[in-house]
């Protein structure tokens, strides 16, 4: 596969995962906003001015946001780079330039959704609520496009570094919302609000009521975001996802530096979930994990992609 069309869909992947991210985030701190803060003192922080900084549309000489604010920062500002209309728009024309490779359908489903979020006139996403239906409609449409790319292309080169580019997106999300999100000092276990907030801002509410016996307290949250390998947007099964894709596009993964590097990412994080006690500190193992993400970044911008930047297509990984 040429290098241009490998680093096309790698970001396409990487775009449509990150505005699925933040509609889903969007949705969780609005959870939030409704449940109040909790009763049980200081725990998971999930709020506007956090989820401007985690996508990285804070500005340190900006004043607080309030929510109308934050919601068209994060949603339908279209000269944000990181705002969610701006990935689907970035999505959209790296879809374009690799029409011959993804399906018609998929082209279809991911142009409809551009040309609706950006509304031609139309007072469908008009204020006050407009901003929060269309996170909604993103969640939807995100959830179509993602379902016809796994039933409609084949399971070949593209179809992997397309895959790799969600996974490498959903795992860095998924740090920085808890390194926003988790408490500086370790509190005391108990129930706290904001933590089911957390998890539903990431889709991950029933998986967690399913697979962990424990009350949604920051800590077993934080730990089921983190290391929970059943549920497809942990941090860990991300990378062993992300592992997976190279392997299969790579004709000598063996070699190559970045499944290398994404293969001790993974032996590292399945040493942490067995050593580290319950109510463990997980911010030091956060920071290690996206440092180790953004170096794999730049592994396959060189080793697949020529060093070719993202560009237009993207927004570079920082920590």
């Amino acid at each position: 596969m040429l290098a241009r069309i490998a680093h096309e869909l790698y970001w396409l992947g990487r775009n449509l995962a990150r505005a699925e991210f933040t509609a889903r985030a969007v949705d969780g701190v609005f959870r939030a906003e409704l449940q109040g803060p909790s009763d049980s003192g200081p725990g998971v922080t999930l709020g506007w001015s956090g989820l401007l900084a985690m996508l990285g549309g804070g500005r340190g000489e900006e004043p607080a946001p309030n929510r109308s604010q934050a919601l068209a920062r994060l949603t339908l500002d279209a000269d944000r780079p990181d705002s969610m209309l701006a990935c689907v728009e970035r999505a959209r024309e790296g879809a374009r330039t690799v029409r011959d490779v993804i399906s018609a359908e998929m082209w279809e489903a991911i142009n409809t959704t551009t040309l609706t979020l950006r509304g031609d006139g139309s007072a469908r996403w008009s204020a006050p609520a407009g901003p929060y239906l269309a996170s909604q409609y993103v969640k939807q449409r995100m959830a179509l496009i993602w379902g016809i790319a796994d039933r409609a292309m084949l399971r070949d080169e593209a179809k992997s570094f397309l895959d790799a580019g969600s996974f490498i997106e959903v795992a860095d999300m998924m740090l920085r919302l808890l390194r926003i999100a988790l408490p500086a000092e370790a509190q005391d276990p108990r129930r706290d609000g904001n933590a089911l907030a957390l998890l539903q801002a990431v889709g991950g509410f029933h998986a967690y009521l399913r697979a962990v016996t424990a009350p949604p307290n920051a800590q077993p949250v934080a730990r089921f975001l983190m290391f929970e390998r059943a549920y497809p947007d942990s941090v860990a099964a991300c990378v062993d996802s992300l592992h997976d894709a190279f392997a299969a596009a790579d004709a000598r993964p063996r070699d190559s530096q970045p499944v290398l590097r994404i293969s001790r990412l993974a032996a590292d994080l399945d040493f942490q979930r067995r050593v580290l006690p319950a109510g463990a500190e997980l911010i030091d193992i956060c920071e290690r994990a996206q440092h180790e993400l953004v170096s794999v970044d730049l592994d396959v911008a060189d080793h697949y992609f020529a060093g070719m930047a993202p560009g237009e297509r993207g927004i570079a990984m920082v920590v």
